[in-house]
């Protein structure tokens, strides 16, 4: 488990994004809360020199718990307690979503609750199950955020390719009616059914766009260009992500099945960044990957555009 990642947990077996605790079976909310160590509540309080001054216009967001500053936030900052969000997923529940896991990093700053959602699509042969992402920050730098990200079952790779058709993600600041934003938001992904309809019809497209392996070369060069006064060791390093993918392309097992395509050759880049380890490993590259999951991944989305734009 990295550094960064404080609490969570998760069901049945180890999740995709590689963060957890494994429980037996999906809990209700209130069970989540204790499980994940969510438990806790965030309060606000006047910001004050060392003298003893007052800071008019911000103020400190507290964790009650223990007394930890999470942040400095402006006035018209409001605070999304974590059992709020979580009885905003607990209104799903009753479309058949359940928790798979939840939890806290950068010592209790950003929070997150996922869900498997209950539908399974069949796509050109592949088993994609589609994920409700949502996250939450109390240290005034992120935005609430909640996301549908769909998941090739086979290898779990993430396939949330940002489509010109249909929306995928939903944020909001933490500032005015932050009740009926969340309504907002629970409307929004009650339309996944939408964003994977679309997702489909793009995977259609793919499978059915042959490449030759020229092109794939030409591709992985795209998604990785040399930049002007590379070092020798700058060089060394993109040549080995380069021949990364070209092996996830050509060799990975989950794709000897499928024909030379534009489909695989996204897939063999979401597991080039889904999965793979980078140069230097911090003790926060998974917990920036699985905010990735939420933001959208820009490596998979140029792989995207490059293949849709010829």
């Amino acid at each position: 488990m990295a550094a960064c990642v404080e609490t969570m947990f998760y069901t049945r077996e180890r999740p995709w994004h590689g963060l957890g605790t494994m429980v037996m079976e999906a809990p209700d909310s209130k069970s989540a809360l204790k499980l994940a160590g969510l438990d806790w509540q965030v309060i606000q309080k006047e910001l004050t020199t060392k003298d003893g001054l007052s800071v008019p216009g911000f103020k400190a967001n507290v964790r009650e718990s223990d007394g930890r500053v999470l942040g400095v936030v402006s006035n018209r900052y409001k605070v999304v307690q974590n059992d709020e969000a979580f009885a905003f997923t607990d209104a799903l529940l009753e479309e058949g979503v359940r928790y798979e896991t939840a939890g806290s990093l950068q010592d209790g700053r950003r929070t997150w609750i996922l869900a498997k959602l209950p539908q399974r699509y069949i796509i050109s042969g592949d088993q994609i199950t589609p994920y409700l992402v949502f996250m939450n920050s109390h240290d005034g730098t992120g935005a609430i955020k909640a996301a549908m990200t769909p998941i090739r079952v086979v290898c779990m790779n993430t396939l949330n390719l940002a489509l010109s058709t249909a929306k995928r993600s939903w944020s909001t600041n933490h500032v005015g009616d932050i009740s009926g934003k969340l309504e907002d938001a629970r409307d929004t992904l009650l339309y996944a059914d939408k964003y994977m309809a679309e997702l489909g019809k793009a995977i259609d497209r793919l499978n059915h766009q042959k490449l030759s392996d020229r092109q794939v070369y030409e591709y992985i060069d795209a998604l990785f260009p040399l930049i002007d006064n590379a070092t020798e060791i700058q060089k060394k390093n993109l040549l080995r992500m380069k021949e990364d993918v070209k092996r996830c392309y050509f060799d990975a097992p989950d794709l000897q099945d499928m024909g030379k395509n534009a489909y695989r050759f996204v897939n063999a880049v979401s597991d080039f960044a889904t999965h793979a380890k980078p140069l230097k490993e911090r003790s926060n590259y998974r917990e920036n990957l699985f905010s990735r999951t939420v933001d959208g991944n820009a490596m998979i989305d140029r792989a995207y555009d490059l293949v849709a734009a010829a």
